[in-house]
């Protein structure tokens, strides 16, 4: 059975964001804007995209 995935966008720069949120964008995978991954839809990728919500898109 195939695994769920996710992509996610960074739509908004973290620049001036808290230090842990630029940490969780660049532990998501995502360095440049408009810049995309396909991740697994698990319970802790699941958090770090709340955890930076408004700088994501989120796709299934």
């Amino acid at each position: 059975m195939a695994e769920k995935t996710l992509k996610v966008t960074l739509v908004k720069s973290p620049i001036g964001t808290n230090e842990k949120h630029r940490a969780t964008v660049l532990g998501l995978g995502l360095k440049k804007m408009h810049q995309s991954r396909v991740l697994e839809d698990t319970p802790a990728v699941r958090g770090m995209i709340r955890k930076v919500a408004f700088l994501v898109k989120v796709e299934d």
